[in-house]
């Protein structure tokens, strides 16, 4: 059955906004300084980039077949059997992506807020708020990060505008970094931050003009991905490259030193905090929906609501599996370095075949529902 078409350009780049900054915000200057030292901005940018090839992709996808998801047309493109595997990976991958994403707003909540409660409780409880938020419908999902989206980049902006005024421009020179060795690991981990916007695939199928994906993708990048690079960029130019190597969490020591002008409020990390909460959460949504929404797809059930609790034990049992922090940020990176083959070089893979195939989807009824 086809979903009504709601979803307008700028709510789809409302959603690809407010999916891609989350949990990452806290420790991308660490993964960028790590790679590059003082060219930290240019490894994110570089990061960025690739990430936009893998939006790009999925985007183009999403308008050859404007009526269906991934899972539905990548059978149409290569077959039955194949499709099925492709399918059940990304929807592994992302049940991987909320359980990572879940356990590290555990740890940031146990260390840095509530220090007596128990990473398991923190786990759980933002894990049951995106199960129960997921059994909306694709249009009230759009609503939600439509609703979210001001709140996230506002107060974001405004952190990264007024910690400037501490900064030193010396400390990102030279801009390309000292050293190299380890820029194209960097650049991978950094465009893996951005793998929530493979949520446009679910998106499209539900938007009144799918010929405007592309924009909506273009924003969306260019909005998340321009904040990414400004907070790096703001980052190391305040503490420099090898203060911020000995930062467990960047960004948030970044608000500490910042105030509001006549010391209204001395410090911002409190007010920071509040805001990333709902960054974890519209992230953590997005992954969620679309492990759930495909899985109904790969299934050929009407409604995914009966998946909203079904997968919600594996996911809290692999937020659980790494030892400490360091072992799970081992684990983020590896993954998601993993998986941009899933959401990159598969998707690249489905648009050669079905350009060589000529295979489209039916554009016919593009026209909203009544």
């Amino acid at each position: 059955m086809r979903e009504s078409r709601q979803i307008t350009m700028i709510q789809a780049a409302a959603i690809l906004i407010s999916t891609i900054i989350g949990v990452g915000v806290l420790p991308i200057p660490l993964f960028a300084v790590r790679a590059a030292d003082s060219g930290a901005p240019l490894v994110t940018f570089l990061g960025v980039v690739l990430a936009f090839v893998g939006l790009f992709l999925i985007t183009v996808l999403g308008m050859r077949f404007p009526n269906q998801s991934i899972v539905q047309y990548s059978e149409a493109i290569i077959g039955k059997w194949f499709s099925w595997i492709g399918s059940a990976a990304i929807i592994g991958f992302f049940a991987v992506l909320t359980s990572l994403t879940a356990r590290e707003f555990g740890e940031v909540v146990i260390t840095s807020v509530l220090t007596k409660t128990p990473l398991e409780v923190t786990v759980i409880v933002m894990l049951l708020l995106a199960a129960i938020s997921t059994r909306n419908d694709i249009t009230t999902f759009a609503y939600i990060h439509y609703f979210y989206f001001p709140l996230l980049l506002g107060p974001a902006l405004l952190i990264v505008a007024l910690s400037l005024k501490n900064s030193d421009v010396i400390n990102l020179l030279p801009v390309w970094g000292n050293e190299h060795k380890g820029m194209i690991r960097g650049v991978m981990t950094i465009g893996a931050l951005f793998q929530g916007s493979f949520i446009i695939t679910t998106v499209i199928p539900a938007m009144r003009h799918p010929e405007k994906a592309m924009k909506a993708s273009l924003w969306g990048m260019v909005i998340s991905g321009g904040l990414y690079v400004t907070i790096v960029a703001a980052t190391v130019s305040v503490f420099g490259s090898e203060e911020t190597k000995n930062l467990l969490w960047p960004t948030l020591e970044l608000a500490k030193a910042t105030s509001l002008p006549a010391n209204v409020l001395e410090r911002l990390d409190a007010a920071f905090l509040a805001v990333w909460v709902t960054a974890v959460f519209t992230t953590l949504f997005s992954s969620y929906f679309l492990a759930i929404k495909e899985m109904s797809k790969l299934f050929r059930l009407r409604d995914h609501k009966m998946f909203a609790f079904f997968l919600l034990p594996a996911v809290f049992f692999i937020a659980m599996v790494p030892q400490n922090i360091l072992n799970m940020y081992e684990i983020i990176q590896s993954v998601g370095r993993i998986g941009l083959v899933i959401t990159i070089a598969y998707p690249g893979l489905l648009l050669i075949i079905a350009m060589i195939r000529k295979k489209r989807g039916d554009s016919s009824e593009n026209q909203p529902s009544v």
